[in-house]
């Protein structure tokens, strides 16, 4: 009786040791006996990335940067010719909500069309990759060199091209001040063709100071906010701004209840009569020239 249990005994571990080595061969590489392949890991069309000194800011599926352009005031692309070969466009075709990385919304992006080329947007400004020049072949063509994933070296040069943010208060452009008389006005509030460059929000909707403000203190808005729609305040508590310009002369000041954003002890508005519009600027001659300036990166500190 005893031998037969060894026997058995013997036969059983045998068996489980086959058992053993058939359910662990399997194919080499099978993920763990699963004869299907892992599947690969989509790339997001845009996605964020981080920089210590940035921020966030909007890369494509390959890691590399993308751009806002000052002179995009109005939303249209404004680089074009030799410009493009130093910013190319950036251009996803039929960009879904699948194909955006976290923290990304659809409804934020757009496209528009430009010739035969289309661009994406965000929040209306047009997308653009950097591709400096690289050097002269010998033959007298300058070729670029696409700028490498990871790398932002395209922000902040010439003062009108910054990397693309998902998150800018403030944002600067470059445009020709047209007052609500129609008049085109130079950055010295006479008549004249120039463009000047000046602070909008973050969608491009300009931005303005008044002339009868003091320091860090709002002499226009009522206490019931009956002017308000007149002149509405630039309501928010958050700075993040364009790496050409001083965070620290930045501030938020309390009106009546509501966060007012302040630049260099100058409170920041809207014009009503803007409506809205990106690259609208209107209030500029309202009811004089000079009454409401639009803020710059230089103006006097107020006192």
């Amino acid at each position: 009786m005893k031998l037969k249990q060894l026997k058995f005994a013997a036969a059983l571990v045998i068996t489980t040791f086959f058992l053993s080595c058939s359910s662990d061969s399997g194919d080499s590489g099978d993920n763990g006996g699963n004869n299907n392949p892992p599947t690969p890991e989509v790339k997001k069309a845009v996605s964020l990335a981080t920089s210590t000194t940035l921020g966030s800011y909007l890369v494509d599926k390959d890691g590399r940067s993308l751009y806002f352009f000052s002179t995009d005031a109005n939303g249209q692309v404004s680089c074009t010719g030799d410009c493009e070969k130093v910013w190319p466009p950036f251009f996803v075709d039929n960009l879904t909500a699948d194909k955006l990385g976290a923290g990304l919304s659809l409804s934020d992006f757009g496209t528009v069309t430009v010739g035969a080329k289309k661009q994406v947007t965000y929040k209306g400004w047009p997308l653009y990759y950097y591709s400096p020049s690289s050097g002269d072949d010998g033959y007298g063509n300058i070729t670029n060199t696409p700028e490498a994933a990871g790398k932002t070296g395209g922000d902040g040069i010439g003062g009108i091209w910054f990397i693309a943010k998902p998150d800018y208060s403030i944002m600067i452009v470059r445009s020709q001040l047209v007052g609500h008389d129609g008049k085109n006005y130079k950055s010295d509030y006479t008549v004249g063709d120039g463009a000047t460059t000046y602070f909008t929000d973050a969608k491009g909707l300009t931005l303005y100071t008044f002339k009868n403000d003091n320091f860090k203190k709002n002499n226009f808005t009522k206490e019931d906010f009956s002017n308000n729609p007149v002149w509405p305040i630039y309501e928010t508590d958050k700075i993040v701004v364009p790496s050409t310009l001083d965070k620290t002369k930045f501030s938020v000041i309390t009106v009546f209840g509501k966060s007012q954003l302040v630049y260099n002890g100058w409170p920041l508005y809207y014009f009503g009569q803007d409506a809205s519009v990106r690259g609208a600027n209107k209030g500029i001659s309202f009811p004089a020239p000079a009454v409401w300036p639009v803020p710059v990166k230089d103006i006097p500190l107020a006192i």
